[in-house]
């Protein structure tokens, strides 16, 4: 949401890995989430996200509401209410104790979406090069570690509105990129369970197909699991009046499962949340996976449903519209006319609203690659050092190939009018295998 992107101007959040307590058979328990090809599954079930988007105190407070039992279960409660079956986490401190929480939430029916990153651990949008190091890396794999653990980590996010309208974030892409196949290759390393790892974009509409067909281009290991958007156009509207249904025709045949990971416009109060309908019906249920609604608590930027006033909860209208959204739109049955195979698309080439070189992806900081074999350890918490500037830690100074994309039946751009304009105009380019380390330096250097 851009009330984060205010305060930090970042976008990623880190954790660490903790001593086990008790062994994962005394744990609570739900069936693990998987990705199949354009959609998430527990089993042979289609799954949908209804869920909400979670931090308390909001994005200025950079606090981790799942390692304080009594702050966690007093929401839980609510949750239950409400009848979510996800919430969304923006930070986590690594260093902290999260078994009872994440225990709390399963035994609730509830999956967790994380963002790894937190404001002093992150890919800076203004230097995104340096800010690449294996100080922030070592930070992301201990968040990582630590909650693949719980069979309720349903997915994480390797970053939060890193591109954005501000001028020359596009340029952050490849980091954003990185950092998402690092991930990938950590969980695979280390045999942790393939929990799907992706990108929530911001709601910009000049590069958000471009940022869509960028985390999805490329060989099997450099692509994203799943792709998300914060989106705020549906402000009391329907289906053809917010763009939607635009949406639906701009990601068919996307290739991998999207879900909207913010909604919830609040320029027409109060909020009917009728777009339930379609995100759990047929106009969607074929190319999205439900959504997140933005927010729980109210904060400064007035989104939230409750508000907590030393430490009590008080509904507000809004709570029982959702509540009631939820329960007249309920997940649909069968598969929803879910794609049986994913692949990837085409890179988007270069142009004004996209200066990204197709060609040039970071390879991952050499001081990174032990935490491949020996794990990334404890993480340095959600008051560490920061990470930004950290680059005795160990940068990238070379590229590796991005590779060639799995065949698309087709493209899941489109030209028809509609609020996402850099559809229209997006084009694809060839796939290079990138030149040593001398030009990437340089390459960075332009960045910064």
């Amino acid at each position: 949401m851009k009330s984060f992107v205010l305060v930090s101007a970042l976008a990623a959040f880190a954790s660490a890995t903790p001593t086990l307590k008790d062994p994962p058979s005394k744990r609570a328990s739900l069936p693990t989430v998987t990705v199949s090809g354009n959609a998430f599954w527990t089993g042979d079930e289609r799954f949908y996200l209804r869920g909400i988007d979670y931090q308390p105190g909001g994005a200025a407070a950079n606090e981790d509401p799942l390692a304080d039992p009594k702050v966690c279960k007093r929401d839980i409660k609510y949750f239950k209410e409400l009848g979510v079956n996800v919430i969304r986490v923006y930070a986590v401190d690594n260093k902290g104790d999260h078994d009872e929480c994440m225990k709390a939430l399963a035994e609730a029916g509830i999956y967790l979406v994380l963002d790894v990153n937190n404001p002093k651990y992150s890919i800076n949008r203004a230097t995104p090069g340096p800010s690449y190091n294996a100080a922030y890396i070592q930070s992301v794999f201990a968040t990582v570690e630590m909650f693949a653990q719980y069979d309720n980590t349903l997915a994480f996010f390797s970053g939060n509105e890193v591109m954005n309208d501000e001028k020359d974030t596009d340029k952050s892409a490849p980091y954003v990129k990185a950092i998402t196949r690092d991930m990938r290759n950590y969980i695979k390393a280390r045999k942790l369970r393939k929990i799907p790892v992706g990108y929530s974009a911001a709601d910009v509409s000049s590069n958000r197909m471009q940022t869509a067909h960028y985390m999805n281009c490329g060989s099997d290991d450099v692509r994203s699991d799943f792709f998300a958007f914060n989106d705020y156009s549906w402000c009391n509207s329907d289906f053809e009046t917010s763009g939607w249904d635009v949406k639906v025709k701009n990601f068919t045949d996307y290739g991998i499962p999207i879900f909207l990971s913010e909604y919830g416009c609040i320029k027409n109060r109060p909020r009917k949340f009728e777009e339930m309908e379609p995100m759990m019906g047929k106009e969607m249920s074929s190319v999205y996976s439900g959504g997140l609604m933005y927010e729980y608590s109210l904060e400064d930027n007035d989104y939230g449903i409750v508000e907590i006033k030393s430490g009590k909860v008080t509904p507000e209208k809004e709570f029982d519209l959702f509540k009631s959204a939820l329960e007249k739109y309920p997940m649909p049955t069968g598969t929803g006319g879910a794609a049986k195979s994913s692949h990837g698309v085409e890179c988007p080439k270069s142009e004004s609203v996209w200066q990204v070189d197709p060609s040039y992806l970071p390879e991952m900081p050499a001081q990174a690659e032990k935490y491949m074999k020996d794990g990334a350890g404890k993480g340095p918490g959600i008051d560490g050092a920061g990470s930004h500037d950290d680059t005795d830690s160990g940068t990238a100074t070379a590229s590796v190939a991005v590779g060639t994309s799995t065949a698309s039946s087709g493209s899941s751009g489109s030209g028809d009018d509609d609020d996402d304009s850099g559809a229209a105009s997006l084009g694809f380019g060839a796939l290079y295998i990138t030149a040593a380390a001398t030009a990437f330096t340089l390459f960075g250097t332009l960045l910064l």
